[in-house]
């Protein structure tokens, strides 16, 4: 069996024993981007299909871009996400995520244009996921100018442009100053959790930074998206302990 789904295996194992019901995959290379992950290993995939834990992915983002003004790179990028929502269907994926661009020269000429750009070609492949039984959904980024979906209005109106559902990264949420206008999103289907200065996106573990943990009460659904397990694990016990009863 190769290493990449060996590797899977064992956070599968631990996720099932620690009482995780769903975890996400980062799909970035080598051995989780989904080009060489679909080549190499799908006779290996129905490991995925063996434990009790829901799995989601989040497609590249390295050197992706959707919003971008050069053709090539965003129909690189909209492939890249096909491909991610292909190996979704392969594994039993409930959902895949993906960020929803920026710009690179800081003008409001060009941010508009970024924009449309960014929704046509999210809009594409909410399609291409519909078609293939995934659930699409569109992450909100942190408080800057350059990052689109960095304010709740914005990403809601990619979400009603696009056609898709939204992931709600509260750590993202959180340079923005009022992260509770985030959870008020139609569509939202799932959140990735951390905490930080208010800042910015620094992954913390809850309780570590800002964040407001009340905001978090009865949210459901969750991806703790830190650095390393002991930090999963730690945020758990302060989510536990903080809406006890």
């Amino acid at each position: 069996m190769a290493l990449f789904v060996k590797s899977f295996e064992e956070w599968l194992q631990r996720a099932e024993k620690d009482g995780f019901n769903i975890m996400e995959i980062l799909c970035e290379g080598p051995w989780t981007w989904p080009r060489n992950a679909l080549n190499l290993y799908r006779d290996d995939f129905q490991i995925f299909k063996s434990y009790d834990v829901e799995v989601f992915l989040h497609a590249p983002t390295i050197d992706m871009n959707p919003a971008s003004l050069n053709r090539g790179i965003r129909e690189e990028t909209l492939r890249q996400i096909k491909e991610t929502v292909d190996m979704a269907v392969e594994i039993d994926a409930v959902a895949i995520t993906t960020h929803p661009g920026l710009i690179h020269r800081l003008e409001d000429r060009v941010r508009n244009m970024g924009m449309q750009i960014a929704i046509e070609t999210l809009k594409e492949a909410s399609r291409y996921a519909d078609d293939r039984g995934v659930i699409f959904s569109v992450e909100n980024m942190p408080a800057r100018y350059a990052y689109f979906c960095n304010s709740p209005e914005e990403h809601q109106y990619f979400l009603d442009k696009c056609g898709c559902h939204a992931t709600v990264d509260i750590g993202h949420a959180n340079t923005f100053g009022d992260p509770e206008k985030f959870l008020e999103l139609d569509k939202i289907f799932y959140y990735h959790l951390s905490d930080n200065d208010g800042e910015r996106d620094q992954h913390l573990t809850l309780g570590d930074g800002t964040l407001d943990l009340k905001a978090l009460n009865g949210i459901d659904n969750v991806i703790l998206e830190l650095n390393n397990y002991e930090k999963v694990l730690k945020s758990r016990e302060v989510l536990l302990n903080s809406f006890k009863g």
